[in-house]
């Protein structure tokens, strides 16, 4: 018996297989191995075309069983992680009516904020714990209004993973976490939000059927089955956003525990079991995986856009010709604070831990005769890492204080520099693990195909790989560069 998960992020596809019974990792594959381009057809715009990501999954899922003698016919349950936000809209012969707009798109962020104030910024905090702010709902508002032809077309709407479940089984399906995260679900009903329904004039039947997240969201069909090799009677059986599945994959369900993850946006995830928000819209309440009316389990989410997606650029634009290890030793022979230089990586697009401004990326304080590469790595590091400082303290407002956070092995917090930069001004211990978002998403698809007895026997014993702690012997000069840098980031928000 095997399970497949698939974790379909805006850079790359990640899929992996795992043994059902001994929950051990078979292989796992990426594709492409280079990100995957963002079309940005107007300024702070970002669009992907569904079909490509579907390309994508099939190719991933080639290059999977090349790596392995597992028989794909054994495959019974499929697991979908995916970015959360995107706005996928199909038109009554399924294909897709326009590019799906993605989650680091900010042309929606002027409606969400009128739709704050004119709903009730009170009406909103309290049953949609967010601001409409510039997540899907808000997106869908902007094609109603700037391409009515294209929504006149429009016969169901649906979030990335939930494209790449319909794709398997034909079947328009969405979850309550789904929803939540495209700010559609009231948490006081527990339904979908009629208040944004009805302001933003959106029809009922635009929405696909409601399943659980851990569950059988439908069996593939025949032609997936004989295109994919897969079991006959396989089923997609779960289904998350890739913030909450990569908590669920780090095995953090309980209220107070927190996880993070460095990849092309930065995502600080802490669980809650009361329904709070910020009253600043700094960061945002999502349902977690496990959330229900009677058990509530409610995800906290801080993002900063700006992370692997700047220490990509600095890569490719300045050192195309080394590879990340590389850049790291670079970094290294350069002393914390960069020697005065400071990077703020807020280019790519509105920030919502800044109040959705869009403040662009910058380094401050370079100076010809003094600053080197190895010294603008260093402050990429940093200012990345600042930014994770910075927006935890956000979530302290809330009642998140980690000592503890939990991460994946396959992102930013392979650098030393960038990791021990927050567990130092943080004083949180950081425990790295080996997982991955497709490893968490086919664990998940065994529970909700009744393959894995319960969530608390979805994890083998947690592999600790690494653990990066406090360096209190450089607390000052570590706070010294992160006040500099606070400097900055004030200067440009006022």
């Amino acid at each position: 018996m095997l399970l497949i998960g698939y974790d379909l992020g805006s850079s790359s596809v990640k899929a992996s297989l795992v043994n059902g019974k001994t929950k051990k990792v078979l292989a796992t594959a990426q594709y492409p191995e280079r990100e995957m381009p963002i079309d940005a057809p107007q300024e702070n715009w970002a669009e992907q075309h569904p079909n490509d990501w579907w390309k994508n999954i099939k190719k991933v899922t080639e290059i999977l069983f090349d790596k392995t003698p597992a028989n794909r016919n054994e495959v019974v349950a499929i697991g979908v992680a995916y970015q959360m936000h995107g706005l996928v809209t199909l038109t009554a012969a399924n294909e897709p009516a326009r590019p799906a707009i993605i989650w680091c798109d900010s042309r929606a962020v002027a409606i969400g904020d009128k739709a704050f104030k004119e709903i009730g910024q009170e009406k909103c905090l309290e049953s949609l714990l967010n601001s409409p702010g510039n997540f899907t709902a808000s997106k869908l508002k902007w094609i109603q209004e700037n391409e009515p032809e294209v929504y006149k077309t429009i016969k169901k709407i649906m979030l990335p993973g939930d494209f790449v479940a319909y794709k398997f089984t034909g079947k328009h399906t969405t979850t309550n976490t789904g929803l939540s995260e495209g700010i559609f679900w009231d948490f006081k009903k527990e339904q979908l939000s009629e208040t944004i329904m009805n302001h933003y004039g959106f029809e009922g039947d635009l929405i696909p059927e409601i399943v659980p997240v851990f569950a059988n969201q439908g069996q593939i069909t025949k032609e997936m089955a004989e295109e994919f090799g897969f079991n006959a009677n396989a089923v997609v059986s779960y289904r998350a956003g890739d913030q909450p599945n990569n908590a669920f994959s780090l095995n953090v369900l309980k209220p107070g525990e927190i996880a993070a993850t460095g990849g092309t946006s930065g995502v600080v995830y802490g669980v809650v079991d009361q329904l709070k928000y910020d009253p600043n819209n700094r960061v945002n309440t999502f349902a977690h995986i496990n959330h229900t009316e009677e058990a509530r389990r409610l995800g906290v989410l801080l993002c900063i856009n700006g992370t692997g997606s700047a220490y990509a650029w600095l890569r490719n634009n300045l050192a195309a010709d080394k590879d990340y290890f590389e850049l790291e030793t670079l970094a290294s022979s350069v002393e914390v604070g960069a020697n005065g230089l400071s990077f703020l990586p807020f280019g790519n697009g509105a920030e919502r831990m800044l109040q959705n401004k869009i403040i662009g990326a910058q380094f401050d304080g370079l100076q010809f005769t003094k600053h080197k590469l190895a010294h603008m790595v260093r402050a990429c590091l940093e200012g990345i890492a600042f930014s994770f400082v910075y927006g935890i303290k956000c979530m302290k407002d809330l009642g998140l204080s980690p000592s503890v956070i939990k991460v994946g092995s396959d992102n930013m917090f392979q650098s030393e520099i960038f990791a021990t930069t927050i567990a130092t001004l943080t004083n949180a211990e950081i425990q790295v693990k080996e997982t991955n978002g497709a490893v968490g998403a086919a664990i998940g698809a065994g529970f909700g195909a009744g393959e894995i007895e319960s969530l608390e026997d979805a994890f083998v014993e947690e592999n600790i790989i690494k653990k990066y702690q406090a360096d209190l012997s450089k607390l000052e000069a570590y706070q010294k560069a992160y006040d500099k840098w606070l400097n900055s980031l004030e200067i440009k928000l006022k």
